[in-house]
Protein backbone atom coordinates (compact mmCIF):
# COMPACT_ATOMS: atom_id res chain seq x y z
CA UNK A 1 0.00 0.00 0.00
CA UNK A 2 1.58 3.28 -1.07
CA UNK A 3 1.01 6.64 0.51
CA UNK A 4 -0.92 9.25 -1.43
CA UNK A 5 1.28 11.95 -2.95
CA UNK A 6 1.60 15.08 -0.90
CA UNK A 7 -0.68 17.88 -2.00
CA UNK A 8 1.18 21.18 -2.20
CA UNK A 9 -0.09 23.90 0.06
CA UNK A 10 -2.30 26.47 -1.58
CA UNK A 11 -0.45 29.69 -2.32
CA UNK A 12 -1.00 32.49 0.11
CA UNK A 13 -3.82 34.80 -0.83
CA UNK A 14 -2.87 38.40 -1.50
CA UNK A 15 -5.32 40.99 -0.18
CA UNK A 16 -3.90 44.54 -0.44
CA UNK A 17 -6.20 45.61 2.39
CA UNK A 18 -4.23 43.49 4.84
CA UNK A 19 -0.90 44.32 6.48
CA UNK A 20 2.15 42.51 5.05
CA UNK A 21 5.81 42.07 5.91
CA UNK A 22 8.92 40.40 4.57
CA UNK A 23 8.81 36.70 5.46
CA UNK A 24 11.00 35.81 8.43
CA UNK A 25 13.17 33.40 6.44
CA UNK A 26 13.89 35.98 3.72
CA UNK A 27 16.71 38.51 3.53
CA UNK A 28 17.30 41.30 1.03
CA UNK A 29 20.72 42.34 -0.17
CA UNK A 30 20.62 45.76 -1.84
CA UNK A 31 22.11 45.95 -5.33
CA UNK A 32 22.23 48.82 -7.86
CA UNK A 33 19.38 47.21 -9.85
CA UNK A 34 17.19 46.52 -6.79
CA UNK A 35 17.99 43.60 -4.48
CA UNK A 36 18.90 39.95 -4.25
CA UNK A 37 16.28 38.01 -2.30
CA UNK A 38 17.36 34.87 -0.47
CA UNK A 39 14.95 32.57 1.32
CA UNK A 40 16.81 30.50 3.91
CA UNK A 41 13.88 28.08 4.25
CA UNK A 42 13.69 27.14 0.56
CA UNK A 43 17.26 28.10 -0.40
CA UNK A 44 15.76 30.03 -3.31
CA UNK A 45 17.48 33.08 -4.75
CA UNK A 46 15.43 35.66 -6.65
CA UNK A 47 15.55 39.34 -7.48
CA UNK A 48 13.66 42.56 -6.91
CA UNK A 49 14.26 44.39 -10.16
CA UNK A 50 13.90 48.01 -9.08
CA UNK A 51 15.04 50.04 -6.08
CA UNK A 52 11.49 51.37 -5.68
CA UNK A 53 10.12 47.82 -5.31
CA UNK A 54 12.74 47.21 -2.61
CA UNK A 55 11.53 50.33 -0.83
CA UNK A 56 7.91 49.14 -1.07
CA UNK A 57 8.78 45.71 0.36
CA UNK A 58 10.66 47.33 3.25
CA UNK A 59 7.77 49.78 3.89
CA UNK A 60 5.16 47.02 4.17
CA UNK A 61 5.96 46.25 7.81
CA UNK A 62 5.48 49.90 8.78
CA UNK A 63 1.96 50.34 7.38
CA UNK A 64 -1.52 48.97 8.07
CA UNK A 65 -2.11 47.96 4.44
CA UNK A 66 -0.46 47.76 1.03
CA UNK A 67 -1.86 51.02 -0.41
CA UNK A 68 -0.37 52.92 2.54
CA UNK A 69 3.03 51.33 1.92
CA UNK A 70 2.83 52.16 -1.80
CA UNK A 71 2.04 55.79 -1.01
CA UNK A 72 4.79 56.04 1.61
CA UNK A 73 7.33 54.59 -0.82
CA UNK A 74 6.38 57.20 -3.41
CA UNK A 75 4.96 54.83 -6.03
CA UNK A 76 3.13 56.98 -8.62
CA UNK A 77 -0.62 56.36 -8.69
CA UNK A 78 -0.42 55.36 -12.36
CA UNK A 79 2.08 52.58 -11.50
CA UNK A 80 0.35 51.11 -8.47
CA UNK A 81 -1.44 48.37 -10.42
CA UNK A 82 1.92 47.00 -11.59
CA UNK A 83 3.27 47.09 -8.05
CA UNK A 84 0.19 45.29 -6.70
CA UNK A 85 0.76 42.59 -9.32
CA UNK A 86 4.43 42.29 -8.31
CA UNK A 87 3.51 42.10 -4.61
CA UNK A 88 0.91 39.41 -5.32
CA UNK A 89 3.68 37.35 -6.94
CA UNK A 90 5.97 37.94 -3.97
CA UNK A 91 3.18 36.77 -1.65
CA UNK A 92 2.56 33.66 -3.74
CA UNK A 93 6.27 32.80 -3.68
CA UNK A 94 6.48 33.33 0.10
CA UNK A 95 8.79 36.35 -0.04
CA UNK A 96 6.22 38.48 1.78
CA UNK A 97 3.51 37.32 4.13
CA UNK A 98 0.40 38.72 5.76
CA UNK A 99 0.97 39.83 9.32
CA UNK A 100 -1.51 40.26 12.13
CA UNK A 101 -3.13 43.66 12.24
CA UNK A 102 -1.65 45.93 14.90
CA UNK A 103 -4.56 47.20 17.01
CA UNK A 104 -2.47 50.21 18.09
CA UNK A 105 -2.45 51.48 14.48
CA UNK A 106 -6.21 51.57 13.98
CA UNK A 107 -6.66 55.06 15.31
CA UNK A 108 -9.14 53.86 17.95
CA UNK A 109 -8.94 55.50 21.39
Amino acid sequence: MSAAPAVPAAPASFDPGLPFELAGSVTLRPEPFGALVYDYATRRLSFLKTPLLVTVVRELAQHPDVPSALAAAGVPVADRGRYLHALAGLCESGTIRARPADPTRTGRP
